[in-house]
């Protein structure tokens, strides 16, 4: 197994995680976690100079794990996958902790916030130790949807999907397709179902 090198990056967000979470504290707290190699903390870490800090450091300190504690992974979790892939380094070997939406936007006292920050970060980097390269690959699919049960809910998913233009394969183990009725609402013996294909 090779040796875990891990870089821990913790962002500002201006004053939107700074105004409330002491970053530079959560970077000190950070270097001293198990295969942490170095921590830092910067204003903005998605701006380029931030993007650019992480990938000197992937190529200088040999890096091999990225992790980002700053705002949410849907915001900029792309942006730093792109990063350090253009270090050379696997975009999925990074992990993201979201201090903004979870500490500094919720909390109102900057000790307990920054203690919570801390944890994320401690979490995101036990996580990430074990993060292996993957690989996108490319395979074909089958359009064609299977819908088990023919009860009201199934029946009316089966037609659904059929009208944005699937194939549909409807399995029912009963008889009758239809499902359980209570007997307030029961149809009569004359009613009955169109086949769905």
């Amino acid at each position: 197994m090779e040796e875990r090198r891990i870089g821990v990056y913790v962002c500002h967000c201006g004053s939107n995680i700074a105004g409330v979470v002491d970053c530079g504290k959560v970077a000190e707290y950070a270097k001293t976690l198990p295969n942490v190699v170095v921590a830092r903390d910067y204003t903005y870490m998605c701006s380029d100079p931030g993007q650019n800090l992480i990938k000197d450091d992937i190529k200088k300190l040999n890096l091999n794990r990225v992790v980002v504690a700053s705002c949410s992974p849907r915001m900029h979790e792309p942006t730093f996958r792109r990063a350090i892939q253009d270090a050379g380094l696997n975009q999925y070997l990074f992990e993201m902790a979201n201090i903004r939406e979870h500490c500094s936007w919720v909390h109102e006292d900057p000790q307990k916030a920054t203690e919570k920050a801390k944890a994320l970060v401690s979490a995101a980097v036990r996580r990430v130790y074990y993060h292996e390269p993957l690989e996108t690959r490319i395979v074909t699919m089958n359009p064609n949807v299977l819908v088990v049960g023919g009860g009201v809910a199934g029946i009316q998913a089966a037609l659904e999907i059929a009208a944005a233009g699937h194939k549909v394969y409807l399995v029912e183990r009963s008889p009758s397709i239809g499902g359980i009725w209570p007997s307030s609402i029961r149809p009569s013996p004359r009613w009955t179902v169109p086949p769905v294909f």
